[in-house]
């Protein structure tokens, strides 16, 4: 940067060479004119005039174009200094600092792909986003796989438990590898194989859960209280029939009220939800339960279309963007118009949530059992250019006329815990007269009509 002497001296030299300038061009005039007559002297006298006006205007002009660069040059340079310290102190100039320091000093070799997972990673984890996750290629592969109909495997429905960084089983199929050799919900997946969950990824580790039938998957769970046992399961993977909705009649004699339990929502699960109530009605139950305990949630399209079939006309849900826009989801006027009961727990999350609070909502169904999980947001999947992705939570899902319950949970109108043996068993092994929750449901049902 030039210093402000500098400036001082182009004045100088303005003001002491202008009449230097002006002497010169006056001692050329009269050497050219001293042999000239009278006459001609005041033509070459106004021509002189003229002529020290033009090159004091020129001489003005190149200083004034030269001062005002030099100040441009100085204004620019402060700019660009003041950029520079803003990214020495941002994010990302703090961290290419980092790098920088770290490799010049660090004595071992670094993994640069584990380096980069690591800090992406972190990132993800220090924005604070409870389902915000950064998945490498391998782990958006396993995301995305597609698992539609029948599969192969040994038949859990998993969520993600960032608490203890493990594999929460949330249900075991009927009839499924798992179930039989003793898997049950609330088991802790930690361990796949040997290697540990918190390290493999999410996705990575219940990709290696798949496989195909006659493989074996090895895992070890950690279960009852405070997650102190510890259980190790080789287990043959088969032929498993994905059911997201299986229906019963109650099994009290009586025939009068139908039993219809979701482990979750995905694309098939409407059709299989339509085929379940028209089964039931078609054998003449007036009341219905719905039993989404342990069910962690699904596709948006899957629970909108399913309750646009329960509710009036009206609000379904009401989304709310990054940007504060609300946008809302409503049913038409068609409805089912049963007597309605919902069975809740702490492991009803996401859509799951939102099918039993807009039934309460609408005054369509009374809610039995314990308060539930609290996750009131959506994610969305972005695929990055090398085929890595980034998920992120982008919007809040609210009931159609209550409040969020993001973190909260939806509380029941009747609330009761589990009895201890409907809590250590698999729900699929229990006896309708033995879960004392869908008994209270039934005895509510049973006392308005």
């Amino acid at each position: 940067m030039l210093k402000p002497s500098y400036y001082t001296e182009l004045i100088i030299f303005y003001v002491f060479y202008k009449p230097f300038l002006a002497n010169t061009i006056k001692h050329c005039f009269l050497q050219g004119n001293c042999f000239k007559g009278k006459m001609e002297r005041g033509a070459a006298l106004k021509k002189k005039h003229v002529l020290i006006a033009v090159c004091s205007a020129f001489l003005a002009a190149v200083v004034t174009f030269q001062i005002t660069v030099i100040f441009m040059n100085s204004s620019c340079n402060r700019q660009i200094e003041s950029l520079k310290a803003e990214y020495s102190n941002s994010l990302t100039g703090k961290l290419k600092i980092l790098d920088e320091k770290f490799r010049q000093l660090y004595v071992g070799e670094i993994d640069e792909k584990k380096l980069e997972e690591a800090v992406l990673d972190g990132y993800i984890s220090g924005t604070g986003d409870l389902y915000g996750e950064y998945m490498t290629v391998e782990e958006y592969a396993a995301f995305t796989s597609d698992q539609n109909g029948e599969f192969q495997g040994i038949g859990i429905t998993v969520t993600q438990n960032t608490e203890y960084s493990a594999i929460e089983v949330v249900s075991v199929m009927p009839d499924s590898p798992a179930l039989e050799a003793g898997v049950e919900r609330g088991d802790l997946i930690y361990m796949v194989g040997t290697e540990y969950v918190s390290e493999l990824g999410y996705n990575i580790a219940v990709k290696m859960l798949q496989g195909e039938a006659g493989t074996t998957a090895e895992f070890t769970v950690r279960r009852g209280e405070n997650y102190e046992e510890e259980k190790s399961f080789s287990v043959l993977r088969g032929y498993v029939t994905e059911q997201t909705v299986s229906w019963h009649v109650l099994d009290d004699g009586i025939g009068d009220i139908g039993i219809i339990k979701i482990t979750s929502f995905d694309a098939k699960t409407p059709d299989q939800f339509t085929n379940a109530v028209d089964s039931l009605r078609s054998e003449g139950v007036a009341s219905l339960v719905f039993d989404v305990r342990n069910n962690p949630g699904g596709e948006l399209t899957s629970i909108l279309s399913i309750l646009d079939m329960l509710l009036p006309e009206g609000p379904i849900i009401r989304i709310v963007g990054s940007d504060g826009k609300e946008t809302v989801r409503s049913s038409d006027a068609s409805e089912i118009d049963m007597p309605m009961a919902v069975l809740i727990n702490g492991h009803t999350a996401s859509a799951a949530e939102l099918f039993s609070c807009a039934l309460q909502d609408y005054d369509k169904a009374v809610l039995v059992g314990t308060i539930t999980y609290g996750k009131g947001c959506m994610q969305q999947i972005v695929k990055l250019a090398d085929g890595s992705a980034l998920r992120v939570t982008v919007s809040l899902y609210n009931p159609p006329y209550s409040d969020n319950y993001d973190g909260i949970g939806v509380s029941p109108d009747i609330f009761i815990e589990a009895d201890e043996k409907l809590s250590s068993s698999n729900i699929y092994d229990i006896a309708d007269s033995d879960d004392n929750q869908l008994m209270a449901a039934v005895v509510q049902l049973r006392s308005v009509e």
